[in-house]
């Protein structure tokens, strides 16, 4: 039995927007929603840290939308400045929910800064931007004032990590064909809790995030998550995979490559993806 091989990596799948949508109402069955966006937006925060390191990182412009994936970003300011770092929030539209007047009472009492329009000369004042405007429930196109907010970090030489989504990115098709309109493309994108369709569309740095979904939801739903490393709150999944080692602990030869994804049930999509 010690001479097994090991079991092969489990398949991610990715999502289409109506299960997404079904993921998340199965989760707020057993969880409360202050409680998901918590532990999202701490992923989120980790990520960042993760790709933009202090010192260089350190001042990072928090675009947040009305929504839950705004909720997240408004969390993940939090949490990077107990990181060290300098967020500034631009929330061009706030909610009247509760939850979300607490999020603004405790940016308040950590000090961050927050704008209500994004300054057209506001790229010499930060260094990375977290895009947290639209998530998965996104359909159409951008209205004011989040018209002009998605155009301006379009067209930022800024390096933009964005939360679940890319703002104004289909769920499943990927980014809109808007002829010479500027299209948010992102370096970095965190899922949460498993990617979307729109992020097989998507070439740099993937993390997955939001360490909280039990086995049971995701069997019902039909995905897996990796097991995070240690207490992790991320997971690179565009990282090859990790070199199999023998006994002595040497690194064997095998393939390391990614499998080409193949059709899932219920036209998700289903892509290896590693420990590590």
């Amino acid at each position: 039995l010690d001479d097994a091989p090991p079991p092969p990596p489990p398949k991610m799948k990715y999502l289409t927007q109506p299960e997404a949508i079904a993921v998340d109402e199965a989760l707020f069955e057993s969880f409360s929603v202050d409680s998901l966006m918590e532990l999202a937006g701490l992923s989120v925060a980790a990520a960042v840290r993760d790709a933009h390191p202090l010192p260089k990182g350190r001042r990072v412009l928090c675009a947040c939308g009305p929504g839950n994936n705004g909720g997240d970003g408004l969390v993940a300011a939090r949490h990077l400045a107990f990181f060290g770092y300098a967020p500034t929030v631009v929330y061009p539209k706030r909610s009247s929910k509760p939850l979300f007047e607490q999020l603004v009472k405790q940016m308040e009492l950590m000090r961050i800064p927050t704008l209500s329009f994004l300054p057209d000369n506001f790229e010499s004042d930060y260094d990375v931007i977290l895009d947290a405007v639209f998530g998965f429930s996104f359909a159409g196109s951008a209205r004011a004032p989040f018209d002009m907010l998605l155009a301006k970090l379009a067209t930022s030489k800024l390096p933009i990590v964005s939360v679940d989504v890319p703002s104004g990115w289909d769920v499943e098709r990927g980014p809109p064909e808007t002829g010479n309109l500027p299209v948010v493309r992102p370096q970095t994108l965190v899922s949460l809790t498993a990617p979307k369709l729109c992020a097989e569309r998507f070439a740099g740095r993937h993390y997955l995030g939001g360490r909280f979904v039990p086995p049971d939801i995701q069997a019902r739903f039909g995905f897996e998550q990796s097991a995070f490393p240690g207490a992790d709150q991320i997971l690179r999944l565009d990282l090859p995979a990790a070199p199999e080692r023998d006994a002595s602990g040497d690194a064997s030869d095998g393939d390391a490559s990614d499998d080409d994804a193949d059709d899932a049930p219920g036209g998700a999509k289903e892509k290896e993806y590693y420990y590590f």
